[in-house]
């Protein structure tokens, strides 16, 4: 009888085990899993490059194109007894197994970015029209201006290519238009043109603005040369407006915020004094204190939001600078704003449980 019982009761587990499903617990691991690992691998690659430019070996883009996981649970039982007559000398017995093998056979392809659409997204200028919907959408006004545009309605944005400093009343008109954003007392709303018409700026003001505001509003106008009773202004790609009513902004291509950022790393003296890295912008250059910075040391940081090793040296962004942190992630926003790559199917992540 009892061996009877053994038997049910193996027999009952090995049904158990085999109702029994791996695919719906993975999802949630393998989901999160894989989303933050190619999220960091992503931030690695645009830090790399970063520095990569600033030793001016051209940068490379690897995308991850098909991520497959496969998963295999195989599982086995073996139940055997012998019943003797009584009057037998081995008596009674009753066996037992189990077997079982779990399989993870991951399969990643990655995808060069190459071709003409996505290198003609890289060093062409980003549209301007992109650039005020990142402001629409809640982005930093003033972090938006000092890295991605040039200049706007001829007031010029520090450049290395041609050694000058940012113009102060640039400096101004990106501060000026983040306080009036923080306010929340202002709104622009961007209105495409139909076909390849201009867009136009729609400026929107709140009942009750504050004196302050509107002293800051009437001070960004001036410098800029805009009308102060417009309420419409015409957006165009260019260094300088033809008339009161309109924005010229000269957006730079994501290149070259690239490489303005490249200018922001620390590089060890060595490399720049044995020639291997271009000089950089000081520190104390004007509207540079507080932007954006790249540190670099031997060893391996331990509080970085972000880190990469290059040439034996470590570089990494503090995870308590917030502004740099900004600046970065906004590198990633300018990149699915100038996506122009070939058309295909987005990353697909297939986990076939079979």
């Amino acid at each position: 009888m009892r061996i009877a019982i053994c038997i049910a009761a193996a027999a009952l587990c090995g049904a158990f085990a085999g109702c029994v499903s791996v695919g719906p617990g993975t999802v949630p691991r393998d989901r999160l899993d894989y989303s933050e690992s190619i999220t960091e691998s992503w931030k690695r690659q645009n830090l790399l490059n970063i520095v990569k430019l600033r030793y001016l070996d051209p940068p490379v883009f690897v995308d991850v194109g098909q991520i497959v996981s496969g998963y295999t649970l195989e599982t086995g039982m073996t139940v055997g007894g012998q019943v003797s007559s009584g009057n037998a000398v081995q008596g009674n017995s009753a066996t037992l197994g189990g077997s079982g093998r779990f399989t993870d056979r991951p399969t990643i392809t990655y995808v060069p970015m190459t071709g003409t659409k996505f290198m003609s997204g890289l060093i062409m200028p980003i549209p301007p029209d992109a650039m005020f919907y990142s402001i629409q959408s809640g982005w930093a006004a003033d972090v938006i201006l000092t890295l991605g545009v040039g200049a706007i309605n001829g007031l010029k944005n520090a450049s290395r290519d041609r050694d000058q400093e940012a113009d102060p009343r640039f400096l101004r008109v990106a501060e000026l238009l983040r306080q009036i954003q923080i306010s929340g007392s202002v709104g622009l709303r961007l209105r495409k043109g139909p076909g390849n018409e201009k867009s136009t700026i729609v400026v929107l003001r709140a009942p009750g603005t504050s004196t302050d505001t509107l002293a800051q509003i009437r001070e960004l106008r001036s410098l800029l040369g805009l009308a102060q009773d417009a309420t419409e202004f015409t957006l165009v790609y260019g260094d300088i407006a033809s008339n009161d009513r309109e924005i010229a902004v000269h957006t730079r291509s994501l290149l070259h915020v690239m490489s303005s950022l490249g200018q922001r790393v620390e590089v060890p003296a060595t490399d720049l004094s044995e020639g291997r890295a271009t000089f950089g912008l000081s520190t104390a250059a004007p509207g540079a204190t507080g932007t954006f910075r790249i540190h670099s040391s031997v060893e391996e940081p331990q509080d970085a939001y972000v880190s990469v090793r290059y040439r034996g040296t470590w570089f990494w962004i503090d995870d308590r600078d917030l502004r740099s942190k900004g600046g970065f992630a906004i590198i990633m926003l300018l990149f699915t704003l100038t996506d122009q790559g070939p058309d295909r199917a987005l990353p697909l992540l297939t986990i076939p449980t079979g």
